[in-house]
């Protein structure tokens, strides 16, 4: 016996073709009609309850009641507003958890599922139960498409998918070869009928198709008798949708009708306007490595590119929409990670199906090992090549990860060029891409710009800090960044700081600086941090990425880093190499003071950053290491962005 199933019922047709199925299988059902959208008077006689659509809360407590476990979303439904909406406590909190109403309609729909599955609901598709209601492959209609609508057919198809992935639409007209139509939020019908009005698509077609990041178990495109009569109005010869991307309502009865308006209607095999790229970043670094492959990717494919993934600011401006906050795997050490693992697993699951439901053609992700291999694991053998970017620092520590490594990956990009051997060794296809600090623009900063804005000196002594891009590098490092500054006041004066900061991290920093001895600056972007290296002249650090981005701007700087107790026991025991810094390390020598760990004092800090301000031949030393260090971290056929996109495309190609 099926489970009883929930109906979610809007308008149109399609909950009565559910609800006769279910008749006609003896299945029990529930029918849920949303307020404003669902024809309630056709559910007279099936068991049902009218509950506005931000009642969330309602709805759930509804479906448990009548013990649903299944729930399946059937019909039309306008996005409404947030004043409209009206949401109640459980849909106001879902809302402010998952930011969905930011995400347009398809990370809305996304969410939604999310949330119902975590509920204990298993979401299914149209497409499962009336699979029937699929357009099946071919000419459906004795009127055929004329060769010479070849061109307008894969422009619409074009124009519909590009609509699609920009959130606002899944149907185009195309008529001589140009789009004279686009949907909105009026939907098809209303499309149909104003260009009708119109009168200017004689001869022209009417394209559908699925959004390429969709979840398909909701708004596939549905034609039916009602858009065969509005495209026929219109002047139109045919309809096109893809196969397994549309629903054709009363199928038998819409052939008829467009064999007697004289409308063909297609059903071509699904296709892409470009490669699907799935993308995985679980950090700030790791987010604007990812947003520069992924303009480098569009640059290779002429901006045909399908992105989804996980990712932050710099991958959002290269179109991602992150299946979820970048925020929630920014998370370093064992002690950190530990009461994250619940919701990490959550994620790891959430990501996997979330990669079998869109089919990619390849799947990135980006250092963040941890979170990444253990999805990298679960999807190897399923025929979907795995790309990492930043090879694990196997020549630091734990050198045994570069066979566990290579059976889980397909091709790793690294970014330093004397990691490719660790890999090439254990049978894993390596490529130095080379570091993509090379093309940030850390040394386009403007010194005396900044200085003046800031209302600082050409002479005054200015100091940037940086605690680190992951909340717990901050908490660690601010209360010792502060301990350091407060030396510094004992013999420095007029000494001026700046905090550059991303914004996960921001209102932290903020909070904590006020009580900082000097009067503190904190900055949010990459322009105004790259100013803000110009301009100083000393740099405190927590090691990472920003090192070479202050090599690259001609900083000096010191190192520093602090563990939590338990993976700095780790690390000392298992580190294998002389430094942290990435200068040093490519240098064999110590370029870069480094404290790390028990090293990382207030008093010891201060004193190597004393050192710097009060030399200009040290800081002249550092500056010509760092011109020594940098030419070895880059290669001159391309930068280590576009080496990416060609590697990541390599692996595209034989599908």
């Amino acid at each position: 016996m099926p489970p009883k199933l929930g109906i979610i019922a809007g308008g149109g047709e399609i909950p009565e073709l559910l609800i006769e199925h279910c008749r006609n299988v003896d299945r029990e059902v529930f029918v849920i009609a949303l307020q404003g959208s669902a024809n309630t008077s056709a559910l007279e006689a099936v068991p049902h309850a009218e509950v506005r659509i931000g009642a969330a809360g309602k709805m759930i407590s509804i479906l448990r009641r009548e013990k649903v476990s299944e729930i399946i979303f059937a019909g039309d439904t306008r996005r409404p507003s947030l004043w409209s909406l009206r949401p109640d406590f459980w849909a106001l909190k879902f809302l402010l958890k998952t930011h969905a109403l930011s995400h347009g309609d398809d990370g809305l729909l996304r969410a939604i599922i999310r949330a119902l599955e975590e509920q204990g609901f298993s979401v299914v598709g149209l497409d499962d139960l009336l699979p029937e209601l699929l357009a099946p492959e071919g000419v459906l209609t004795v009127a055929r498409p004329d060769p010479e609508l070849d061109r307008d057919l894969s422009i619409g198809l074009t124009a519909a998918k590009t609509l699609g992935a920009r959130d606002l639409g899944q149907a185009a007209i195309v008529c001589t070869g140009r789009v004279i139509a686009e949907e909105d939020i009026t939907g098809t019908d209303a499309m149909l009928r104003n260009v009708a009005a119109r009168g200017d698509a004689a001869g022209g077609i009417l394209a559908k198709v699925p959004k390429p990041n969709q979840d398909r178990r909701i708004d596939l495109p549905t034609i039916g008798p009602r858009t065969v009569e509005l495209a026929a109005d219109a002047g139109l010869a045919g309809i096109v949708v893809e196969t397994a991307g549309a629903l054709i309502v009363r199928r038998d009865e819409t052939i008829k009708l467009a064999n007697q308006r004289g409308l063909f209607i297609l059903v071509t095999p699904a296709g892409r306007i470009g490669p699907h790229v799935y993308m995985i970043a679980g950090e700030p670094s790791g987010d604007l490595l990812g947003g520069r492959i992924l303009a480098a990717l569009n640059a290779e494919t002429d901006g045909l590119i399908e992105i989804s993934g996980i990712g932050g600011e710099a991958m959002a401006a290269q179109g991602l929409r992150s299946l979820f906050p970048m925020s929630e795997l920014s998370v370093m050490g064992v002690a950190e990670v530990l009461p994250k693992v619940p919701n990490l697993l959550r994620r790891i699951r959430d990501v996997v199906g979330d990669i079998k439901t869109r089919r990619p053609d390849v799947v990135v992700t980006i250092d963040s090992p941890d979170f990444c291999f253990r999805v990298a694991k679960k999807l190897k053998g399923r025929g979907i090549p795995l790309v990492h970017v930043v090879a694990p620092s196997v020549w630091a520590w734990r050198p045994g990860r570069a066979k566990k490594i290579a059976r889980l990956v397909d091709r790793l990009l690294t970014l330093l060029p004397f990691e490719p051997p660790y890999f090439t060794a254990e049978g894993l296809d390596t490529q130095f891409i080379g570091h993509p600090v090379i093309e940030s623009g850390a040394d386009k900063g403007k010194r005396a710009i900044f200085r003046q804005s800031l209302g600082v000196s050409a002479e005054a002594p200015l100091i940037v800090v940086l605690p680190g891009s992951r909340i717990g590098e901050v908490t660690r490092h601010l209360p010792i960044f502060k301990r350091t500054i407060e030396h510094l006041t004992a013999s420095i004066s007029d000494l001026n700081v700046i905090v550059p900061v991303v914004p996960s991290v921001a209102e932290i920093v903020r909070d904590a600086v006020e009580t900082w001895p000097v009067p503190v600056t904190v900055i949010e972007g990459e322009h105004e941090k790259f100013n803000a290296f110009a301009a100083a002249d000393v740099a405190l650090a927590a090691s990472g990425t920003v090192a070479l981005e202050l090599a690259m701007a001609g900083t000096p700087t010191v190192i520093a880093y602090r563990f939590g107790p338990l993976t700095e026991w780790l690390a000392k025991r298992l580190r294998k190499i002389r430094f942290a810094s990435l200068i040093n390390l490519v240098l064999d020598r110590e370029t870069m003071p480094e404290l790390l760990f028990d090293d990382c004092q207030p008093a010891g800090l201060a004193e190597a950053i004393t050192r710097l301000l009060q030399s200009e031949d040290l800081r002249a030393l550092q500056r010509r290491d760092f011109a020594e260090a940098l030419p070895k971290l880059g290669q001159h056929d391309a930068p280590p962005s576009r080496r990416a996109a060609r590697a990541i495309l390599e692996m595209i190609a034989p599908r």
